[in-house]
Order: C-alpha cells, then structure tokens, then sequence
C-alpha cells in the first residue's frame, strides 16, 4: 500500500512538473516613436517584460526585421516573477525620410514561445535652406 501511494505521488510530482511553463509577458508589444527628424535619426525604446510563468524564462533569440533595427536583450535566465527588459534601437540614417514599422520576434523557452514586437514612427526630412538646396542641385549637375 505504501508503495502505491508513494508511486502516486511520485506520478503527480512528475504531472504537475511536466506542465510548469516560462511565460513572457510584455507590458505592451508596439512601440510608436511619433514624428522624429532626419537630422536626429536614432530612436530607441524598451519593452519591460515579466516572467509570469513558474519556471526561468530564457530569450534564446530577438530576430529585427531590418538591419536598421538592433533589439538587446538579456542572456541570464529570468526568474519567476522576475522583469526584464528588451531594448530597442531604429537607426534612420541613409534610409529615406518617411513612415516605417519593423518587427522584433523573440524566441524563448516560454510557453508563448514566439512573440512579436512592433516599432512604427515617421522620419521627417532634414530642414535645408535654399542656398543648400541650389548648391546640391547645381553639384548635381555638374556631374553629368
């Protein structure tokens, strides 16, 4: 009988455990940077997460969509119930001036394995003043 009922704990310890998951839980998951200027073209952002799971979290990947778009993150396992954070860089340089949005998929051991990440915003052209503007044209010219 004592074999039993150890055998049955030992099977429900082993249930419950099969089914003790990591979950990542974003405090949001678009970021909108607004109008920014081409003349200032780096923005960067966070996204604060929670492991609300019950076992550690691990981010094995943060893939951008871009390569004008770099996420860091942390590589030490998260604790349950711990925070972490996702930080996030869009560099406009030598990209046209004009609305965008990327993506961000995290990869982790989570039960919601796979989540996205979204970044949007509108780069404004440069100011030039109409001396510059001449100038550049006339350059322009010149070269054909």
């Amino acid at each position: 009988m004592m074999k039993k009922v150890t055998l049955l704990a030992l099977l429900m310890m082993g249930f419950t455990s099969a089914f003790a998951q990591a979950e990542l839980t974003f405090e949001k998951t678009t970021h909108d940077f607004g109008t920014f200027s081409e003349e200032d073209p780096v923005v960067t952002t966070t996204f604060k997460f929670k492991n609300t799971g019950d076992t550690p979290l691990v981010i094995h990947q943060a893939i951008a969509s871009c390569g004008c778009t770099v996420p860091e993150y942390t590589k030490e396992p998260i604790k349950p119930g711990a925070k972490g954070e996702i930080k996030v860089t869009y560099n406009g340089a030598g990209r046209f001036p004009g609305k965008f949005r990327k993506t961000i998929t995290i990869h982790s051991n989570a039960d919601n394995e796979l989540v996205r990440l979204y970044i949007k915003g509108d780069m404004s052209p440069k100011d030039i003043n109409l001396e510059e503007a001449i100038e550049k044209a006339e350059e322009a010219k010149s070269k054909e």
